[in-house]
Protein backbone atom coordinates (compact mmCIF):
# COMPACT_ATOMS: atom_id res chain seq x y z
CA UNK A 1 0.00 0.00 0.00
CA UNK A 2 1.16 3.78 -1.13
CA UNK A 3 0.96 6.34 1.53
CA UNK A 4 -1.20 7.84 -1.32
CA UNK A 5 -3.90 5.21 -1.37
CA UNK A 6 -4.50 5.83 2.90
CA UNK A 7 -7.40 8.42 1.88
CA UNK A 8 -8.57 7.65 -1.35
CA UNK A 9 -11.86 6.17 -0.52
CA UNK A 10 -12.68 8.68 1.97
CA UNK A 11 -14.98 11.95 0.85
CA UNK A 12 -15.61 14.65 3.11
CA UNK A 13 -18.97 15.06 1.54
CA UNK A 14 -21.43 11.71 1.38
CA UNK A 15 -23.45 12.31 -2.21
CA UNK A 16 -27.52 12.53 -1.73
CA UNK A 17 -29.35 9.43 -2.72
CA UNK A 18 -30.49 9.70 -5.65
CA UNK A 19 -34.31 8.29 -5.26
CA UNK A 20 -37.06 7.54 -8.05
CA UNK A 21 -34.72 7.83 -10.99
CA UNK A 22 -35.01 4.43 -12.92
CA UNK A 23 -34.61 0.88 -11.83
CA UNK A 24 -30.97 0.93 -12.46
CA UNK A 25 -30.26 3.14 -10.02
CA UNK A 26 -31.66 0.88 -7.63
CA UNK A 27 -33.99 3.25 -5.81
CA UNK A 28 -36.28 3.73 -8.34
CA UNK A 29 -40.21 2.67 -9.11
CA UNK A 30 -41.33 2.77 -5.66
CA UNK A 31 -38.50 4.92 -4.60
CA UNK A 32 -37.41 2.85 -1.32
CA UNK A 33 -40.63 3.43 -0.03
CA UNK A 34 -41.85 -0.48 -0.29
CA UNK A 35 -45.21 -1.00 -1.65
CA UNK A 36 -48.70 0.70 -0.06
CA UNK A 37 -48.82 1.21 3.37
CA UNK A 38 -48.76 4.83 5.55
CA UNK A 39 -45.35 5.26 4.89
CA UNK A 40 -45.63 5.08 1.06
CA UNK A 41 -47.64 7.93 0.82
CA UNK A 42 -46.66 11.46 0.27
CA UNK A 43 -47.01 13.76 3.59
CA UNK A 44 -46.65 10.18 5.74
CA UNK A 45 -44.61 10.45 8.95
CA UNK A 46 -46.94 12.39 11.25
CA UNK A 47 -47.03 13.96 14.16
CA UNK A 48 -44.59 13.51 16.80
CA UNK A 49 -46.54 11.34 19.78
CA UNK A 50 -49.48 10.45 17.17
CA UNK A 51 -50.47 6.32 17.96
CA UNK A 52 -52.89 5.28 15.28
CA UNK A 53 -56.25 7.30 16.27
CA UNK A 54 -55.76 6.64 19.86
CA UNK A 55 -55.09 9.79 22.51
CA UNK A 56 -51.84 10.44 22.89
CA UNK A 57 -50.16 10.06 25.88
CA UNK A 58 -49.46 13.00 26.79
CA UNK A 59 -53.05 13.93 26.70
CA UNK A 60 -54.14 10.86 29.08
CA UNK A 61 -52.24 12.00 31.61
CA UNK A 62 -53.35 14.06 34.62
CA UNK A 63 -52.33 17.99 34.35
CA UNK A 64 -51.03 18.44 38.49
CA UNK A 65 -49.17 20.51 40.24
CA UNK A 66 -47.84 24.29 39.84
CA UNK A 67 -45.21 24.65 37.75
CA UNK A 68 -42.94 28.44 38.30
CA UNK A 69 -41.17 28.53 35.19
CA UNK A 70 -43.06 31.47 34.28
CA UNK A 71 -41.99 33.45 37.64
CA UNK A 72 -38.92 32.27 37.74
CA UNK A 73 -35.73 34.77 37.96
CA UNK A 74 -33.14 34.17 35.62
CA UNK A 75 -29.20 35.07 36.48
CA UNK A 76 -26.37 35.37 34.50
CA UNK A 77 -23.52 34.14 36.64
CA UNK A 78 -20.82 35.96 36.41
CA UNK A 79 -17.50 34.42 38.38
CA UNK A 80 -14.61 36.66 40.48
CA UNK A 81 -11.76 35.07 38.38
CA UNK A 82 -13.36 36.27 35.51
CA UNK A 83 -13.58 39.62 36.68
CA UNK A 84 -9.67 39.28 38.38
CA UNK A 85 -8.82 38.72 34.18
CA UNK A 86 -10.73 40.94 32.70
CA UNK A 87 -10.77 44.40 34.58
CA UNK A 88 -7.74 46.45 36.29
CA UNK A 89 -8.02 48.08 39.65
CA UNK A 90 -10.23 50.59 40.83
CA UNK A 91 -12.35 50.29 37.73
CA UNK A 92 -15.76 49.72 38.13
CA UNK A 93 -17.93 46.67 37.03
CA UNK A 94 -21.52 46.82 35.69
CA UNK A 95 -23.53 45.59 32.67
CA UNK A 96 -22.44 47.90 30.18
CA UNK A 97 -19.12 47.04 31.16
CA UNK A 98 -19.49 43.48 31.12
CA UNK A 99 -21.17 43.92 27.38
CA UNK A 100 -18.40 46.24 25.93
CA UNK A 101 -15.88 42.80 27.75
CA UNK A 102 -17.90 40.43 25.73
CA UNK A 103 -20.43 39.03 27.91
CA UNK A 104 -23.68 39.00 26.55
CA UNK A 105 -25.96 40.70 28.98
CA UNK A 106 -29.64 40.88 27.67
CA UNK A 107 -31.93 44.13 27.71
CA UNK A 108 -33.19 43.67 30.92
CA UNK A 109 -31.34 41.03 32.11
CA UNK A 110 -30.30 39.92 35.65
CA UNK A 111 -25.95 39.59 36.34
CA UNK A 112 -25.41 37.88 39.34
CA UNK A 113 -21.62 37.87 40.59
CA UNK A 114 -20.42 34.29 41.96
CA UNK A 115 -17.31 33.91 44.11
CA UNK A 116 -15.44 31.18 42.26
CA UNK A 117 -11.60 32.04 41.84
CA UNK A 118 -10.03 34.93 43.77
CA UNK A 119 -10.03 38.52 43.21
CA UNK A 120 -6.98 40.88 44.43
CA UNK A 121 -8.29 44.22 42.71
CA UNK A 122 -10.38 46.93 44.22
CA UNK A 123 -13.23 46.77 42.09
CA UNK A 124 -16.77 48.23 42.36
CA UNK A 125 -19.22 45.56 41.05
CA UNK A 126 -22.46 46.84 40.29
CA UNK A 127 -25.02 44.01 39.89
CA UNK A 128 -28.47 42.16 40.66
CA UNK A 129 -27.20 39.35 43.11
CA UNK A 130 -24.31 38.67 44.53
CA UNK A 131 -23.28 35.33 46.74
CA UNK A 132 -21.92 35.57 50.57
CA UNK A 133 -18.84 34.53 49.09
CA UNK A 134 -18.11 37.07 46.46
CA UNK A 135 -19.30 40.15 48.63
CA UNK A 136 -16.49 38.78 51.10
CA UNK A 137 -13.95 38.57 48.90
CA UNK A 138 -14.70 41.22 46.71
CA UNK A 139 -14.42 43.86 50.42
CA UNK A 140 -10.87 41.79 51.27
CA UNK A 141 -9.68 42.72 48.19
CA UNK A 142 -10.74 46.39 49.35
CA UNK A 143 -13.20 47.02 46.96
CA UNK A 144 -17.04 47.39 47.20
CA UNK A 145 -19.73 45.41 45.98
CA UNK A 146 -23.44 47.35 45.15
CA UNK A 147 -27.00 45.72 44.57
CA UNK A 148 -28.59 47.21 42.15
CA UNK A 149 -32.54 47.68 43.16
CA UNK A 150 -34.69 46.83 40.34
CA UNK A 151 -38.13 48.75 40.04
CA UNK A 152 -40.97 46.38 39.80
CA UNK A 153 -44.31 47.47 38.34
CA UNK A 154 -46.11 46.04 40.94
CA UNK A 155 -44.29 48.53 43.75
CA UNK A 156 -45.32 51.37 41.68
CA UNK A 157 -49.61 50.75 41.59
Amino acid sequence: MNITDVNNRVKAHKRAKRIGRGAASGNGKTAGRGHKGYYSRSGAGGLKGFIGGQSPLRQRLPKRGFNNANFRTEYLPVNLSWLENNFEAGEEVNAQTLAAHGINVDRGGLVKILGTGEITKALTVIADAFSKSAIEKIEKAGGKAVVVKKESSEASE
